[in-house]
């Protein structure tokens, strides 16, 4: 009865693709129209998609239990400016750091695999047909003769299983 009293009286003002898009209030006075510049795609691939998530997805309360809808909205309130001023924060504070870690550590790692793993890797696939005539040819002569020697005198052997 109440419930639904407060529900209409309460409304957020916001382009539900904006609210998606972005997790930035939108503060502006009543009856003024706001242009917000659409922002370029930072994750054209969606590798983050698993981070996309709301509200609704970490709190959410049964039918059967529900909080005042003052303090149900105030947790939303509190929740999406929480995530938004630590994330700003921290990645102001740890991503100049963690993008020179690591540009440094794909550096190296094109480095090494440009000057030293793709040389070897042609270099023996340069050297192994030869490899392979001369391993070949050993295992004709050593390995081969053993196995069939072993074989030959193995193939005589019967095996029978009496069950008392």
């Amino acid at each position: 009865m109440g419930v639904e009293k407060e529900r209409s009286e309460t409304s957020i003002m916001m382009d539900e693709e904006e609210f998606n898009r972005s997790i930035e209030p939108m503060l502006s006075k009543k009856g003024t129209a706001v242009y917000v510049e659409p922002r370029p795609d930072r994750d054209p691939n969606d590798i983050n998609a698993h981070l996309k998530f709301g509200f609704e997805d970490v709190i959410a309360e049964p039918h059967s239990t529900h909080s005042f809808d003052r303090v149900w909205i105030g947790s939303h309130a509190v929740f999406e400016l929480a995530k938004y001023i630590f994330y700003r924060v921290l990645s102001t504070l740890l991503a100049v750091p963690i993008a020179f870690l690591l540009g440094l550590l794909f550096g190296v790692i094109s480095c090494i695999h440009i000057w030293v793993v793709m040389p070897l890797i042609q270099s023996f696939r340069m050297v192994l047909p030869s490899a392979r005539v001369v391993w070949k040819s050993l295992t004709d002569m050593l390995v081969a003769p053993l196995f069939q020697s072993v074989g030959r005198s193995l193939s005589s052997v019967h095996v029978e299983t009496d069950y008392n």
